[in-house]
C-alpha cells in the first residue's frame, strides 16, 4: 500500500488520534462516535492483514514445493554409469572405472560439502590412466544416493559407508589409495584411525592426500548460512526450504576465485544434485559435522599426526573457508611428515574444479614418490 494510501492520509491520522483519546477513564459527549470509529478502523485493519495472509500462505506454500530441477545431460551421463548398494536399508550411489590394466592400484574418492560424486568429473579420465580402478560415491545424503529424514548423519557413519563400499566391491584385501576433499577430508581421518588401530572392518590405507578441508577447528570459517544451519535448533528445517538457486549459487561462487568461477551449467548441476531426493531438507543434519569436528578433533588430528601412511596436502590458496596462509602454516607445523602442493594464487576451495590439471600433476607427483 502506498504511503498516499488513506491510512497514512490526515484524516485517517486524526482518526488515530480520536481513538487514542477514546482509551482516556474520562468520558466526553461524543465517546460513543470515536468508538465506533475506532471499531471501523480496526476491522478495516484486520480485513487487510487477512487479505495478506490469504494470498502470502498459498505463495509460500507453492515455493516451498517448488519442484527439483531436471537432471541435465551430463548428470544423466553419470548416473546412468554408476551404480548402487545398499547400507542399512539406504541406497548408496557409487561411479567405478577400470582404467590401466596389469596395474592392481585402486583408488577412492571421497567428496566435499555440499556436492556430491560429480566434484571429480575433470580429472576423472586422467586418473583412470594412472589407476586400475578408480571410484566414488555419493556420501549418505549428497547427490544421487537417498537423503533418509530425521536422520543423524555423521561422520563415523559415512566412514562406516564407505567401508561398507569397499567390502561391497571385494577390496578389503586390497591396499586403498585416497584422494578426498573438504567433508570428505575428515571421513578420510575417521577412516585413517580406524586403519591405524586395526579396527575391524577398516580399509588399508596405502596412501591418503587431503585438499582444503577444514581439518584444524581452529583455521576453519563456516559459510554465514552453514553457521545459521547448524546451529538454528527447530528453526533450521525452514530455512532449508527458503534456500533457492539464486542463494545457494551466490554462496558458491563465494568459494570460488575470482577467475576460477564456475559456469551457470555447472552451477545448476550442483544445485541439482542437491535437490535430487529432496537434499536440501538435510542440509542442517548434515553440518553438524562442524560440532562434530571440534568435538573430536583429537582424535583426527592425532590421527594425521601420528599416522605412517604417506600422506599429501593439496591447496588452493584464496580458500576463505580454511585461509592462507593460517591453514597451511599450522597443516606444515603439526603434520611434519606430509608433502604439500600450493597451486596458483587464484585457484580457491574446489581446486580439482578450478584447476584440474595443476591438481592432477599435483597428485600425480605424490602418488609416483613412492
Amino acid at each position: 500500500m502506498s504511503l498516499n494510501g488513506s491510512y497514512f492520509s490526515p484524516t485517517a491520522k486524526t482518526t488515530n488520534t480520536r481513538c487514542d483519546k477514546a482509551q482516556e477513564p474520562r468520558m466526553t459527549h461524543d465517546s460513543p462516535r470515536n468508538e465506533g470509529e475506532c471499531g471501523s478502523v480496526r476491522r478495516v485493519s484486520r480485513e487487510w492483514w487477512l487479505h495478506v495472509a490469504l494470498l502470502c500462505i498459498p505463495l509460500l506454500a507453492v515455493y516451498l514445493h517448488i519442484p527439483p530441477p531436471q537432471l541435465s545431460p551430463a548428470l544423466i551421463t553419470w548416473h546412468s554409469s554408476g551404480h548402487f548398494f545398499t547400507f542399512r536399508g539406504n541406497n548408496v550411489f557409487y561411479k567405478e572405472s577400470v582404467g590401466v590394466v596389469g596395474s592392481s592400484d585402486v583408488l577412492l574418492l571421497l567428496h566435499g560439502f555440499p556436492t556430491s560424486s560429480c566434484d571429480w568429473y575433470k580429472v576423472w579420465d586422467s586418473l583412470t590412466q594412472r589407476f586400475n580402478r578408480v571410484i566414488a560415491l555419493d556420501f549418505l545424503g549428497f547427490g544421487f544416493s537417498d537423503k533418509p529424514r530425521p536422520h543423524r548423519y555423521s561422520i563415523f557413519e559415512q566412514a562406516n559407508v564407505v567401508e561398507a563400499l569397499v567390502a561391497h566391491l571385494g577390496l578389503s584385501e586390497q591396499r586403498i589409495n585416497i584422494l578426498s576433499h573438504d567433508y570428505g577430508d575428515t571421513v578420510a581421518l575417521e577412516l585413517l584411525y580406524r586403519s591405524d588401530h586395526n579396527r575391524s572392518g577398516h580399509i588399508t590405507i596405502n596412501s591418503l592426500c587431503l585438499s582444503n578441508g577444514g581439518i584444524f577447528p581452529e583455521t576453519h570459517y563456516p559459510r554465514f548460512v552453514q553457521k545459521v544451519l547448524k546451529d538454528s535448533g527447530f528453526i533450521s528445517p525452514v530455512l532449508t526450504r527458503l534456500i533457492n538457486f539464486q542463494f545457494f549459487s551466490r554462496g558458491i561462487r563465494d568459494v570460488f576465485g575470482p577467475y576460477t568461477q564456475p559456469t551457470e551449467t555447472e552451477l545448476w548441476d550442483m544445485w541439482t544434485g542437491i535437490r535430487f531426493n529432496d537434499g536440501n531438507l538435510v542440509m542442517d543434519s548434515i553440518l553438524q559435522y562442524i560440532n562434530q569436528r571440534l568435538k573430536h578433533r583429537e582424535r583426527w588430528v592425532g590421527a594425521l599426526t601420528s599416522t605412517s601412511t604417506p600422506l599429501h596436502m593439496i591447496y588452493g590458496p584464496l580458500d576463505p573457508v580454511n585461509p592462507h596462509p593460517e591453514f597451511i602454516q599450522l597443516y606444515q607445523k603439526l603434520v611434519r611428515r606430509s608433502t604439500v602442493s600450493v597451486l596458483d594464487e587464484h585457484v580457491s576451495h574446489y581446486p580439482q574444479l578450478e584447476d584440474p590439471t595443476g591438481f592432477f600433476n599435483a597428485y600425480l607427483s605424490f602418488i609416483n614418490s613412492f
